[in-house]
């Protein structure tokens, strides 16, 4: 009976150890709400849904852009797809992205290549740096595309606004 008692002590000590430490391992810092920080899209939940979430409210497209976050396709490897923010564009088929969670769990890398290597010239097959090895992953992530940080409904006005203010420095130098 004693052995017993102590077996069940045993096994509710190591129950309690593990309660306690699952809050710790939950706040690893994860990609989405990491690019949601630096990007100021508001897009919640998975990474594999900010695409779809997107729709209608924010821009989306297949053209890098600074401060557009790269959403990456669910994938076996990728079971909750990835966000990543485009910090810089290189070339039409090179940028460096800022994001957490990808070579290192709940680490931030900054500025860190990636690659479009899709047939289409679309970025829907991404390469990006992987810091245990040191280089480019290497097998390519397939991606949706990128989503802008302006909202949609914004683009219009945004736009509007901007040729205002072109049209009023045109007139103040009497360029038409």
């Amino acid at each position: 009976m004693i052995g017993g008692f102590r077996a069940i002590v045993a096994a509710a000590t190591l129950a309690l150890g593990a309660l306690i430490t699952t809050p710790a391992a939950a706040g690893v810092l994860q990609c989405a709400p990491f690019a949601r920080q630096v990007s100021g899209i508001e897009l919640y939940g998975n990474a594999n849904t900010w695409w779809g979430q997107a729709d209608g409210r924010y821009e989306r497209g297949h053209e890098p852009r600074v401060g557009a976050v790269l959403a990456f396709s669910a994938s076996r490897s990728m079971p909750v797809g990835h966000v990543a923010m485009v910090s810089k564009v290189v070339s039409e088929r090179e940028v460096l992205l800022t994001h957490a969670n990808w070579s290192y769990r709940g680490g931030v890398e900054r500025n860190v290549r990636a690659i479009d290597v899709s047939p289409n010239n679309d970025w829907t097959d991404v390469r990006v740096w992987y810091g245990p090895i040191g280089d480019l992953g290497l097998r390519p992530n397939p991606a949706k595309g990128f989503i802008y940080a302006h909202k949609a409904s914004d683009a219009p006005v945004q736009i509007a606004m901007a040729d205002r203010a072109t049209a009023g420095s045109d007139a103040a130098r009497g360029a038409f």
